[in-house]
């Protein structure tokens, strides 16, 4: 059983993640910390408590920081997630709140009590995950295995030409957790461009799973005509979902050990690139995935929901 922490923006494949997480057997949830990216850190944090409230899970969910290291803070991609971060599915007040402790304080305690246990999947900016590195430097060590959604080494960008989203809204925090030795697992989209769902699974995962799924189908109407406005008709990437995936399934993936760093400045800020430092700690850049496995895994998990 994987001891498992989201650090989170939800946004629609978060959702699809953490719904993926609460259905898996192998996946114990421990809770969920919150980001900027798709969405503001605030509505992040209610939208994460929505997200647990709806699986009927009772976790902690504590709130994290509300602008990148360095850079100025940027505005939510409304355009692709919505206003609110679950399409047009509108906001609403969960009854729960984060706990008192902040995301990088919360991530810090989970890790000690848990040493050498903790995976930690982030699926949006790297923020807590560097303040919580710089606050503790045993951190780094205390964690298993830092998992996250973010960059690429082949494939480009996809909010700029160089850059992927989650690492280009703080190439600061991502160059800080590249360089900290921690045991890192790159899934970008050298493989998530690789796995897609369509509309018809979506409608699939609805008939199966009806109140979760439906609220995923209802959510990825928005997702799916946001790909199709940038020319891609064949579905939504599995971004977040592959990432919560490889925590527990590394095997359907190659990787590739190799150092890496972020430019942090100019046209490539953002870029994830291989490092020519000496020392620097290899982490593992996923290069290859199962596609049809990883997809169907996350297929079979999300109808044995409600």
């Amino acid at each position: 059983m994987t001891k498992l922490i989201i650090d989170t923006d939800p946004g629609i494949d978060d959702a699809m993640a953490i719904f993926y997480a609460a259905a898996a057997p192998d996946i114990d949830l421990l809770g969920l910390t919150t980001i900027f990216g798709n969405v503001t850190t605030k509505t992040a944090t209610r939208n994460a408590l929505r997200l647990l409230e709806a699986a009927g899970l009772d976790l902690p969910v504590a709130h994290g920081a509300e602008a990148p290291l360095v850079l100025p803070p940027f505005t939510p991609s409304a355009h692709v997630h919505g206003d609110e971060g679950f399409g047009d599915i509108p906001a609403a007040t969960p009854k729960g709140k984060p706990v008192e402790e902040d995301a990088a304080d919360f991530l810090i305690r989970m890790a000690r009590e848990h040493k050498g246990e903790l995976v930690l999947c982030p699926i949006g900016p790297l923020t807590n995950i560097a303040i919580a590195i710089q606050r503790d430097p045993e951190f780094a060590q205390n964690v298993r295995r830092i998992v996250i959604m973010g960059g690429s080494l082949e494939e480009g960008g996809n909010i700029t030409p160089h850059a992927e989203a989650n690492i280009y809204h703080d190439p600061h925090a991502a160059e800080v957790l590249f360089a900290s030795g921690a045991r890192v697992e790159m899934v970008g989209l050298d493989v998530t461009h690789r796995i897609l769902c369509t509309k018809d699974d979506f409608s699939g995962i609805a008939a199966s799973s009806p109140q979760l799924g439906g609220m995923l189908q209802e959510m990825s109407v928005f997702y799916l005509h946001f790909y199709e406005t940038v020319g891609k008709f064949d579905g939504c990437s599995l971004h977040d979902p592959a990432a919560v995936i490889a925590c527990t399934h590394p095997e359907l993936f190659t990787a590739r050990s190799v150092p890496m760093e972020v430019s942090c400045e100019g046209d490539t800020s953002g870029e994830t690139r291989l490092s020519g430092e000496e020392g620097r700690k290899p982490i593992d850049v996923y290069m290859a995935v199962d596609a049809e496995a990883v997809k169907s895994l996350f297929l079979k998990r999300l109808a044995i929901l409600p």
